[in-house]
């Protein structure tokens, strides 16, 4: 994901990009800003094949990490591997909402190109972590999913691998999500928390984008879920066809 100094720049400059022909990056909003996202992604372009809309994904993700080597250890569900982004970008082009496990995670996800409603699970099911001793981001993907947010939303975990545990146990429970990326980080059940909800997603027909190996992250999730955003932004403006 781009960081970007301009989005905290506020005032009339930012809102006035009426002679620039097209943004590089939804994040981006000045001239200068752009111009910094366009010329970082034909670097991306340059190491990442550039010929699908999965490949829009493996782009995001080392433009999000910086590492080209990233790019291989993304992984897609369904028969072919755009299947995801293609019910991500249509879950957006629908406004559906965008439910995130931490704050971090919600932050990051674009404000622009989207009507879609987003919302963070963190602070739901205080009552059932502090009954069953189960994480607070856990909880809070359960307590989301018996109030039905999760059913035909996009569904973004970013940090914590007890919440894909868990939003893998909803779907197992006949919840179905919109799409979901999931990149949890970190050295306990994180690459174990990814490669279940990969099975249980592709047994159950849930779209999902998701990597392998420890690494991953908050921004990583939320660059993806941008780039979600922008391959319906550029449906909307008749620049990308979905099949």
């Amino acid at each position: 994901m781009t960081t970007d100094e301009s989005r905290t720049n506020g005032g009339s400059e930012d809102r006035n990009v009426s002679d620039v022909e097209e943004y590089a990056d939804l994040g981006a909003t000045t001239e200068n800003a752009m111009e910094i996202a366009e010329t970082s992604m034909d670097r991306v372009r340059e190491l990442v094949p550039d010929e699908t809309l999965a490949d829009r994904i493996r782009q995001k993700s080392v433009h999000a990490t910086g590492d080209s080597e990233f790019q291989y250890f993304v992984r897609f569900t369904g028969e072919a591997e755009d299947e995801p982004v293609v019910a991500g970008a249509r879950a957006v082009l629908d406004e559906r909402p965008i439910v995130t496990d931490i704050t971090m995670v919600k932050a990051g996800i674009t404000g622009r190109g989207h009507d879609c409603p987003v919302q963070k699970a963190i602070g739901n099911g205080a009552e059932l972590a502090k009954q069953t001793g189960m994480t607070r981001t856990a909880a809070s993907v359960l307590e989301l999913d018996r109030q039905g947010t999760y059913d035909g939303a996009i569904a973004v975990i970013g940090n914590a691998p007890t919440a894909a545990l868990a939003l893998a146990d909803c779907i197992a429970d006949g919840t179905r999500p919109a799409v979901v990326v999931a990149t949890p980080v970190g050295f306990v059940k994180a690459a174990e928390s990814r490669k279940r909800l990969r099975q249980v997603a592709e047994s159950y027909g849930v779209p999902a984008i998701t990597n392998v190996g420890r690494r991953g992250g908050s921004g990583l999730a939320a660059g993806l879920t941008n780039e979600l955003v922008h391959v319906a932004s550029d449906v909307r403006s008749g620049e990308a066809d979905l099949p």
